[in-house]
């Protein structure tokens, strides 16, 4: 009978000792109290307490925890923005007292700041510096952090400003903004190739002209040369420059004809074109050749009367003018 009594004694007293054993995590605080009074803080490693009179009223994570806040405000523009911010903290092992003592939700407390420091901030910048200045606002959410939460035994290591978000219509509005001033950019540079593209082709045109103005140029120079050349064979043979002249653009005239005739679809039209077309063109070229004369050698007396006496020609005349003495056969 005794046997069966002592038994459960035994195995009760060993699992009453057996909870004054208990083990701490790496990173990892315990807090003991006795009879509801705070008695030690136990670290890392197998711990003892003293059964049924001293018990673990809590752990206190020691390691670097992160708080994600999204705060809706509105900025200095009247647009409404959603800014997420990402507290990192920790619970100094030196201050695990406080920690568990003084705060009794940390995170609801680190959350009230960062919604006032934000509401205070953001409201004084337009929407382009919350963009460009969420550093300020990180750095303004963890000094304020920082004082107040150092009283209880925290420290804030980092806050980021890791998200903002605008109103669906304004991020549309800032998207068409900047696809409008896209466009402008590639307009503006669509405008300059086309007047690069202008400015070569007028130049190019340009010199196309000069050097087509210089091949007609050249071409005149050597028909003119062929015409002093022909007249200078037929003086040769006793017809003088006018006859010479004439029979040249006789020549010519019916040369011109002669081609017309060998082209059937030509568009060249020779005026004028009768059978006495030729005759008359001569008769017009004499009697032109005869008033021409007559002006030149009325000229020469006037100057003559003047006492203007001509210097003396060290060329040959041009085949068009009549020389002096020349006649005139018709």
């Amino acid at each position: 009978m005794g046997y069966v009594v002592i038994v459960p004694i035994l195995i009760i007293g060993f699992f009453i000792l057996l909870s004054g054993i208990f083990t701490v995590k790496q990173q990892t605080a315990a807090v003991v109290e006795r009879f509801g009074k705070f008695l030690s803080i136990r670290h890392s490693g197998l711990q003892i307490k003293i059964p049924l009179v001293d018990k673990i009223a809590g752990r206190i994570n020691l390691k670097i925890q992160q708080l994600d806040v999204i705060v809706e405000t509105k900025t200095k523009d009247d647009v409404f923005v959603r800014l997420k911010i990402s507290v990192q903290f920790q619970v100094l092992e030196q201050k695990v007292y406080d920690a568990f003592y003084k705060l009794e939700n940390p995170h609801d407390q680190i959350t009230s700041y960062v919604f006032d420091v934000v509401r205070a901030e953001v409201p004084k910048m337009k929407l382009d510096d919350v963009f460009e200045r969420k550093d300020d606002v990180a750095i303004a959410v963890k000094a304020e952090l920082n004082e107040a939460m150092s009283t209880y035994g925290y420290d804030i290591i980092k806050t980021l400003v890791t998200d903002i978000d605008p109103d669906i219509q304004v991020k549309a509005a800032m998207n068409r903004i900047n696809a409008a001033e896209r466009e402008k950019v590639a307009a503006e540079f669509e405008a300059e190739a086309e007047r690069i593209k202008i400015v070569a082709k007028a130049r190019a045109e340009a010199e196309s002209k000069r050097l087509q103005g210089q091949g007609i140029a050249d071409q005149r120079r050597e028909i003119a040369r062929g015409l002093e050349e022909s007249v200078d064979v037929l003086n040769n043979v006793g017809i003088n420059s006018q006859e010479a002249s004439a029979l040249i653009v006789v020549t010519q005239h019916y040369d011109t004809l002669q081609s017309i005739g060998e082209a059937t679809n030509t568009n060249l039209i020779l005026l004028p074109n009768s059978p006495q077309a030729g005759s008359d063109m001569l008769n017009n070229m004499i009697a032109s050749f005869v008033a021409s004369n007559q002006i030149g050698e009325e000229m020469k007396r006037q100057n003559l009367e003047k006492g203007i006496v001509p210097k003396k020609k060290t060329k040959r005349e041009s085949p068009t003018r009549p020389e002096e003495g020349d006649d005139l056969n018709y």
